[in-house]
C-alpha cells in the first residue's frame, strides 16, 4: 500500500519561536498515523536540528530540507549539501520546487543530480513537477511533465526510484485567481503514474507516494485525497496554522 503523507512545506516563513509553537500545537493534538501515513515538515535549514528533535519520539513524523545544493561539497558559501543534512539526521528533501526552478533558475538537469546525491546520502527526495499557466493554456501540460520525469528523474533504475517521492504543482493554479479542480489533479496524477508504469513497470509505478501541491486547504483536502492516485499534498500556506493542517492531516485517506 502506498504512502499517504500529508507535507508541510513552510517555506521561507515563522520565526524559530512560532515554528517551535506551531510544532507543539500539531503533536498535541493527539493524531494517532497508521502505519501506511506519515507526516513532514519542510522547515526552513536553521530549524532542522530543533524540528527533528520535536519529532523524534512521534510516530510517523518527519523532517525535510526544503533544498540542497547539486553539488557534494566545494566553494559555494551559503549553500548547503545533501550529505551535511544526512548527518544531521534528516531523511528527506524537497527538490525542484517550482519557486526554485523560477527563482533560482533550476534546471532538469541540476534537479537529476540532487536527486543523485539526495539517494547517495540516503536522503528520500521529495521530486516535484508541474506546468505554468501558458503551458496549460497551450494543453501541452502532459508533454511537458513528461519531459521533466525523463531529464530529472528517468536516469534512475527501478530500485533507486522507488526511494522517491513526486509532487505535482499546477503552477498556473497558485496565485493565479485560475482553480485547479479535483478532476484535474487526478488526470495529471493518473497520467504521471502511467509514465512511470511505462518506464518501471505497473507494480513500481503502484508504490510510488505522488502528492498534490496547488493550493491545499482544509477546505479541499479531503476530496482531493479521495482520489485514487492522489497520496496526499504538499501544502505551502495552510501548513503554517495549526488548526487548518490538523484537518488536512486528518483527510487523508482512511
Amino acid at each position: 500500500m502506498r504512502k499517504q503523507i500529508a507535507a508541510a512545506n513552510w517555506k521561507m516563513n515563522l520565526t524559530y519561536q512560532q515554528g517551535e509553537k506551531l510544532l507543539n500545537e500539531i503533536l498535541e493534538s493527539g493524531i494517532e498515523l497508521r502505519p501506511d501515513q506519515n507526516v513532514i515538515f519542510a522547515v526552513p535549514f536553521p530549524y532542522l536540528i530543533m524540528a527533528a528533535s520535536a519529532v523524534a519520539e512521534e510516530q510517523g513524523y518527519e523532517i525535510s530540507a526544503q533544498n540542497c545544493n547539486d553539488k557534494s561539497s566545494g566553494a559555494y558559501t551559503g549553500e548547503v549539501s545533501a550529505e551535511m543534512i544526512h548527518t544531521i539526521g534528516i531523511k528527506y528533501c524537497i527538490v525542484g520546487h517550482s519557486e526554485r526552478r523560477e527563482y533560482h533558475l533550476e534546471s532538469n538537469r541540476i534537479l537529476a543530480d540532487k536527486l543523485n546525491l539526495c539517494l547517495q546520502n540516503f536522503i528520500t527526495p521529495i521530486f516535484c513537477c508541474g506546468e505554468a499557466l501558458v503551458i496549460r493554456e497551450k494543453n501541452e501540460q502532459n508533454q511537458f511533465v513528461q519531459q521533466q520525469m525523463e531529464e530529472s528523474l528517468f536516469h534512475l533504475d527501478k530500485e533507486q526510484v522507488k526511494k522517491i517521492m513526486i509532487a505535482y504543482e499546477p503552477v498556473w493554479a497558485i496565485g493565479t485567481g485560475k482553480t485547479a479542480s479535483t478532476a484535474q489533479a487526478q488526470e495529471m496524477h493518473s497520467h504521471l503514474r502511467s509514465l512511470l508504469a511505462e518506464k518501471y513497470g505497473k507494480d513500481v509505478a503502484e508504490e510510488i507516494s505522488i502528492l498534490y501541491g496547488g493550493s491545499v486547504k482544509a477546505s479541499n483536502a479531503a476530496e482531493l485525497f479521495a482520489s485514487p492516485d492522489v497520496d496526499g499534498g504538499l501544502v505551502g500556506g495552510a501548513s503554517l496554522s495549526a488548526q487548518e493542517f490538523i484537518q488536512i492531516i486528518k483527510a487523508l485517506k482512511q
